[in-house]
């Protein structure tokens, strides 16, 4: 890792900003780094553009690393990039799941030398890009809850938001087909979807803890625990990691995942929300990308 591009979010506050300088100090200990402060999508771009060659070090959250990673796929230039992360903020799903460290000091130390490591990514129909997961039901809700608590409670507020969401969340007909089978028809109530590149959603729940993000599957959960009793006993046993155990609980592992329904829906991809519409179709793409990962770590890795 000769010659890095630091890229950050201009909007972070002081605090981060410390962080990120923190972050920066340690990797100029082994290489010539560049840092850019982007504003919005265009700044990134941009920034981007003038890469020339050099690795990529996102330092901030999911968002951060799925605007980056975005921008490559969209402009072609993924597959020749790559990319290293520096976790900031609150949640950090992706970066828990590929077990970088939390602090950013400690982040930049353990890039220092990493190993490239390829990484599947998942496409929407649209050809947009799902880093760690998406899901529709009652972690769109949760995280619409979490939206306005985040504010104030910071990573609580993820806890908070699917607390209040389990209480309200009546589920949703969908039909979910996964490789061409289907495991819900649409006539019986879903109350949760998710499609899992990565191992944790919403702040640290670890949704999919067996999922690996190189071997070419995507863990896709469906929860039909829709009755008051059954949201409430399924959101304990998913902060508890029992949840996989469930009678009213499906898991598989697919390549091509397919969710209808009548009325329109939204999804959260990788901590935003999108939507709605009535068809969602996603596909994994095998080693998409490389990341640099810890050596020292094994990681969520099925090779």
């Amino acid at each position: 890792m000769d010659r890095v591009l630091v890229v950050t979010n201009a909007a972070a506050g002081s605090a981060d900003a410390e962080a990120v300088e923190s972050a920066v100090a340690v990797l100029r200990t082994d290489a010539d780094v560049e840092v850019a402060s982007t504003e919005d999508v265009s700044d990134l771009q941009q920034v981007l553009a003038d890469r020339d060659g050099r690795t990529v070090v996102v330092v901030g959250g999911d968002g951060s690393l799925h605007a980056v990673v975005a921008v490559l796929h969209e402009r072609g230039w993924l597959a020749d990039t790559v990319l290293g992360l520096v976790p900031l903020g609150t949640g950090n799903d992706f970066a828990r799941g590929v077990e970088i460290p939390l602090d950013p000091a400690e982040a930049a130390r353990a890039l220092v030398g990493a190993s490239p490591q390829p990484i599947d990514l998942v496409l929407d129909d649209r050809d947009r890009v799902v880093v760690n997961a998406v899901h529709v039901g009652v972690g769109v809700d949760a995280a619409e809850e979490a939206r306005a608590l985040k504010p104030r409670f910071g990573r609580v507020g993820y806890v908070l938001g699917a607390v209040r969401a389990g209480f309200r969340s009546p589920g949703r007909h969908l039909r979910i087909a996964v490789d061409g089978h289907v495991l819900a028809n649409g006539r019986r109530y879903v109350l949760q979807v998710a499609v899992n590149n990565g191992r944790f959603v919403g702040g640290g729940t670890a949704l999919a803890p067996e999922a690996a993000i190189d071997d070419g599957l995507a863990d896709v959960l469906v929860s039909f625990a829709v009755s008051r009793p059954r949201r409430m006993a399924y959101a304990l046993r998913v902060r508890l990691g029992q949840h996989p155990r469930s009678a009213d609980v499906v898991q598989v592992r697919g390549r091509d995942i397919v969710v209808d329904a009548r009325r329109p829906f939204r999804w959260n991809v990788d901590g935003e929300l999108e939507g709605p519409a009535r068809r969602r179709h996603w596909r994994v793409v095998p080693a998409a990308w490389t990341l640099l990962v810890p050596s020292d770590l094994p990681g969520p890795f099925a090779t």
